[in-house]
């Protein structure tokens, strides 16, 4: 199955039916065919998890065809090999890639519209999950490539999130910064994530960025929260920083960039206080960010 939708409706939006049918229908794959190509309508769109965004009006209906021959593929792929990580993950590489080719390679040809879609893939500066908040704080060069963040709370209450300096990659760096945007996601939705399973992913990814023409070596860090044992494991891949809690500080060391055989580099597996942890990002070329994660108050 698979399902089309435009952004302009009647009675809600075509925005506000997709996020709808993507908490009724999690598995339903969705392409949308807008008349505005507006990149923060774009960005909505993907944050919301549609497979694909194509601007009308579509003058060779064969780009709207391939669109949906590629989301076909791809679930056939992965039905066919439910549970096999190691046999789904080649195929689903060479799905996504092909899947938003024709994106990279505008996005390539323009640096701002490149920047605006970025920045507004960026996520609410502040979310909570039971007794726990995060806030992230951002400042950066309106005129570079942006940092991006990405986080999603699991359902056991456990934070995974990353941090991407697209800056870092002049060349590709907005087509990496999706591809490891895709790739992190569906990562979630088919593991079941522990501490280890992040070198696993930055295994995984660095395959994809080799075996690609739209990527290139990027710098990163990875983490993972547990808000029941109060650890933060996290996985530099050319950005460091600072952990700070009411009781010590850490540096953490950016080491080897993504692509670079980063799951070789030194993970930090560190116990938080019970009030939280700041996190403070250092070897980020032209922005100044910071997470936090702290215990909301009760009265």
């Amino acid at each position: 199955d698979l399902m089309l939708c435009d952004l302009s409706m009647p009675i809600m939006s075509g925005m506000e039916f997709v996020e709808e049918a993507v908490v009724q229908y999690p598995m339903l794959p969705i392409i949308v065919v807008s008349g505005t190509g507006a990149m923060a309508d774009v960005a909505a769109a993907l944050r919301l998890g549609v497979k694909d965004y194509l601007v009308k009006p579509l003058d060779n209906f064969q780009v709207l065809k391939s669109a949906m021959m590629t989301v076909f593929k791809a679930a056939d792929i992965q039905q066919g090999n439910a549970g096999d990580a190691s046999t789904t993950w080649p195929q689903r590489n060479e799905m996504v890639d092909e899947e938003l080719a024709w994106h990279f390679e505008e996005l390539d040809n323009d640096p701002t519209a490149a920047r605006e879609l970025l920045t507004g893939l960026m996520p609410d500066i502040q979310s909570s999950c039971g007794s726990w908040q995060l806030n992230y704080y951002v400042l950066q060069n309106a005129d570079k490539a942006p940092v991006l963040l990405d986080y999603t709370w699991l359902m056991d209450g456990r934070l995974a999130f990353y941090v991407i300096d697209c800056s870092s990659c002049p060349s590709h760096g907005t087509a990496t910064a999706l591809l490891i945007r895709a790739f992190f996601n569906d990562y979630l939705r088919q593991q079941r994530v522990h501490e280890s399973h992040i070198v696993e992913l930055l295994q995984e990814i660095e395959k994809h960025l080799k075996s690609s023409r739209y990527t290139s070596n990027i710098k990163c860090i990875f983490g993972l929260f547990d808000v029941v044992n109060h650890q933060l494991n996290l996985m530099p891949a050319g950005i460091g920083g600072s952990v700070q809690t009411s009781e010590e500080n850490h540096t953490i060391s950016g080491q080897a960039w993504l692509g670079q055989k980063a799951f070789f580099n030194q993970g930090s597996r560190l116990k938080i206080a019970p009030s939280g942890v700041r996190l403070s990002l250092s070897e980020i070329d032209c922005a100044n960010f910071s997470i936090t994660l702290q215990r909301i108050p009760t009265h």
